[in-house]
């Protein structure tokens, strides 16, 4: 790992952040990977594989990832696209002989990649996802597909994981092998990606997390849920991998390499769909790829709902940066911890440079020491953390979902850290005072006349009353 790297973007921090969103979720594990120009400079796990077992999460258990699969299929069909051996206009009654003469038949592979085709979901009976039944095998995923027209294609876009099961029997009638056989030799093998797979198997079911259920309202406690396999399902959400390997992948689709054509990239990449609905966020589709735009960044990835585990990869292809969380409940937090890990980093990144210092005096010292400052603070409201990104100091409460909610920038002036004007109810503007121990290292801050405490004290002082 370059240290200059890894100075920047301060994996130990995002770790720490990670962990004290993961805490107060009351998740049973996370597991995080981040990647920067090509480099992992985080590769971490916090928590617990199984709640019942108590046995801790490591870096190499595998995840289900879900939906991430669809990433996967659609560039198996763009590879076999760049080879003559298909085209995206291509209709499926020509590699499906069940379809002919249907109308789902006519549904091209570019309007199954971008969910415009406008078939069913999931099915009539779609209890598989929560383990009522069996994943569907060919025959019950075409039967799905052949009783389930919604809307006309192209009409509105509308998520389909029967048509991405429609994809993978096309991309194995093409290359006359299985769909998983064809991904493992096309893509995961090359890219040295070996605690990915297509499908659940022997291999790595000793190395599988156990998935949870939500907490229940009345307790904390969650059900553990079983295992199981996707059926002809696998190309939209069999896969299973490691936060690791998920920001690997996620670089073999950036900027320079030769996976794809650059145009083919960015024909996957861009918005094939926007997704406008009242009160909620608006969402972009690509073909494969969900979009948004975090940091000034745009990003590209998927987020996978899978029984009991919850995950999300969002990679800027241009700047090569890429986070993957993998959640091991239903109700993890995945997408908001990846999109704020990545915001960490992004923030650090862009202001990496030294003597950019956010409202810094202009005669500071480029090589000014940060770290002297740094550290987290605790008192009866809370937690305050002073951190480097970059080469900025910045006053963040690690308990947001968005770190810079609320977020100061700071600058040292002699011995105060001086926040930028601007207006607001809090306490804006006035000066965090550091108060340090006989060695120089910051004991308490004392923000808006409060006083916060180093959080390893003032958790000895909470825990003491808690027992008195």
């Amino acid at each position: 790992m370059s240290s200059t790297t890894a100075d920047h973007v301060n994996p130990g921090y995002l770790y720490d952040w990670v962990a004290t969103q993961a805490g107060f979720a009351r998740v049973p594990g996370v597991q995080v990977a981040v990647l920067v120009d090509g480099e992992v400079v985080l590769d971490a796990a916090w928590g617990v594989a199984d709640a019942s077992s108590g046995e801790p999460l490591r870096t190499d258990h595998v995840f289900r990832v879900a939906s991430h699969s669809k990433m996967f299929t659609a560039v198996a069909v763009a590879r076999l696209a760049e080879r003559g051996l298909l085209r995206l206009d291509d209709t499926f009654d020509a590699y499906v002989p069940e379809l002919e003469g249907s109308r789902v038949g006519r549904v091209t592979f570019r309007e199954a990649l971008g969910h415009t085709a406008g078939v069913l979901r999931d099915g009539h009976d779609a209890d598989f996802w929560q383990l009522g039944a069996p994943f569907p095998d060919r025959a019950s995923l075409l039967t799905s597909l052949l009783d389930g027209e919604v809307f006309g294609r192209g009409e509105h876009f509308k998520y389909s994981n029967l048509a991405y099961g429609l994809l993978g029997l096309a991309v194995g009638a093409v290359t006359g092998v299985p769909y998983a056989e064809h991904v493992r030799a096309d893509l995961l093998e090359p890219l040295g990606l070996t605690d990915t797979r297509p499908e659940l198997d022997g291999a790595i079911a000793d190395r599988c997390v156990t998935g949870h259920s939500a907490r229940s309202p009345y307790d904390d406690r969650r059900l553990p849920v079983a295992a199981a396999t996707t059926g002809a399902l696998a190309a939209a959400t069999g896969f299973c991998s490691t936060a690791r390997d998920m920001v690997r992948w996620a670089d073999a689709l950036s900027a320079g390499s030769r996976l794809l054509r650059p145009e083919t990239r960015r024909l996957l990449h861009r918005d094939e769909s926007v997704v406008e609905r009242p009160h909620a966020r608006v969402r972009r589709y690509g073909l494969g790829f969900e979009a948004r735009e975090i940091e000034g960044r745009r990003v590209v990835g998927h987020s996978g709902g899978f029984p009991g585990q919850i995950t999300r990869t969002w990679f800027d292809p241009v700047g090569r940066v890429a986070v993957s969380v993998l959640t091991n409940a239903v109700d993890g937090p995945a997408d908001v911890i990846a999109t704020g890990v990545f915001a960490l980093v992004a923030t650090a990144l862009d202001g990496a440079g030294p003597g950019n210092i956010a409202g810094a005096p202009a005669d500071e010292p480029p090589d000014a020491d940060l770290g002297r400052w740094t550290g987290r603070f605790a008192n009866l409201w809370g937690l305050r953390d002073v951190v480097r990104l970059g080469g900025r100091l910045w006053l963040i409460d690690p308990r947001e979902a968005d770190p810079f909610s609320g977020a100061e920038p700071l600058a040292v002036d002699g011995d105060v850290l001086r926040p930028e004007p601007h207006a607001g109810f809090g306490p804006v503007g006035e000066p965090v005072h550091v108060l340090r121990d006989d060695d120089g290292t910051p004991a308490a801050i004392v923000v808006g006349g409060m006083t916060s405490w180093r959080v390893e004290d003032y958790e000895r002082q909470r825990q003491a009353h808690l027992a008195s």
